[in-house]
């Protein structure tokens, strides 16, 4: 069987990390989600752990989410779309937004509502993502701060989530200048300045960023451990949250390298019609084929725990491993385990074929974590009410 393991007590463990990483920013923080793909038992887990405000990009992950932990607050972080606003407003405490007119149209589904909607307006830094330009920001601040059941929780950017841009203090200092533009023109406060995320975490942790960020989106390095920026793991935090067991559906012993001619297009690339790194023609060992393929994951993005292995190719339902002498006698119907890339991870969690497994169950996890382990990440809204 297929499956992906989460390893509660390692994420509890990076969960306790990052809280200690924003304390020592002074900043709150809400989880990026998005990647569990609603999976309810890792969401009433995270609950249990002390999790108060979660990030979704999905209507139906943030359903999922209301299911599993109704108390937790609620941020829609794709941007919305005119067509789901009465669902947006519904579900969703926070939205990010860039569009005037789609603010409008939140602004009428609160009212019919009867509800009150929070959103972050986006500025485009750089990475040319969302984002208003700077240039048209006291226009837009004017028009949405007349609109109706809308209020503004402060201003916030996407650094480095598509460019692969590598943020800068002077990216936060400009957005702290745009906040005390805003503040001044308009004599209002916006308490919050939302931009912080897992590749600025080197940044918090070298204690370069300005207190004044006050707010991060943090996912990736909670389920992965990762450091963005230089590809590595970040300190103190474990990167074995998430494991793949993949079956092994056939195991023998071949030829390591194909023995036909190759073509210019494969189904992996990495099979390009070249000889395998430490592979001569002729060479032979045991390759075990995993019930898992290009349909499932991103095969690149897996990493076989078992340094030794490699992995030799996939198609659509199928990856190749080669195990070497098999010296761990490795069997059919066992397992390779791997560790997983974002991209591989969460086509993982949204792929239907896959088992997915918290470890230990929850009444055990429950049972066994005292409140005093818990971690407090609480409401981001209760930073707007303070400074209102």
């Amino acid at each position: 069987m297929n499956c992906i393991n989460i390893n509660l007590e390692a994420l509890h463990h990076n969960l306790q990390m990052i809280a200690g990483f924003m304390a020592r920013q002074g900043a709150h923080w809400s989880l990026v989600t998005k990647c569990l793909c609603g999976h309810e038992e890792t969401l009433r887990a995270l609950s249990m752990m002390g999790i108060q405000s979660m990030c979704d990009s999905r209507l139906d992950n943030l359903r999922a989410i209301h299911r599993a932990a109704p108390e937790v607050e609620k941020w829609y972080l794709r941007l919305p779309h005119l067509s789901v606003v009465d669902d947006i407003v519904s579900l969703a405490d926070v939205s990010l937004n860039s569009e005037i007119e789609v603010i409008r149209a939140l602004s009428a589904a609160a009212q019919r509502l009867g509800r009150v909607h929070n959103i972050i307006i986006m500025i485009e830094l750089g990475d040319l993502r969302e984002g208003i330009l700077p240039g048209s920001l006291i226009n837009f601040y004017e028009q949405v701060f007349k609109m109706p059941a809308i209020h503004v929780l402060g201003i916030g950017a996407q650094i480095g989530c598509m460019a692969g841009s590598v943020p800068s203090v002077d990216q936060v200092a400009q957005l702290i200048l745009y906040r005390e533009l805003l503040e001044l023109k308009f004599q209002k406060k916006l308490p919050v300045i939302s931009a912080g995320s897992t590749i600025f975490l080197p940044l918090v942790l070298q204690g370069r960023l300005p207190w004044a960020l006050n707010h991060f989106r943090i996912g990736e390095a909670v389920f992965l451990g990762t450091d963005l920026v230089s590809g590595g793991r970040l300190e103190g935090l474990r990167d074995d949250v998430v494991i793949l067991e993949g079956e092994i559906a056939e195991i023998k012993e071949k030829n390591l390298v194909p023995m036909c001619e190759v073509g210019a297009s494969t189904p992996f690339h990495g099979l390009n019609g070249t000889t395998p790194e430490g592979h001569s023609p002729g060479k032979r060992g045991f390759r075990a084929l995993v019930t898992i393929g290009e349909i499932d994951t991103d095969v690149s993005g897996l990493t076989p725990l078992n340094q030794a292995f490699q992995i030799a190719g996939a198609t659509s339902d199928i990856t190749v491993v080669n195990i070497g002498e098999n010296t761990e006698h490795i069997q059919l119907g066992g397992t390779i385990k791997f560790r997983c890339s974002y991209s591989a991870f969460v086509r993982l969690m949204n792929d239907s074929y896959i088992t997915k497994r918290v470890i230990p169950d929850l009444e055990t996890f429950e049972r066994n974590l005292p409140d005093r382990l818990k971690v407090n990440v609480e409401p981001t809204l209760k930073l707007g009410h303070q400074d209102a």
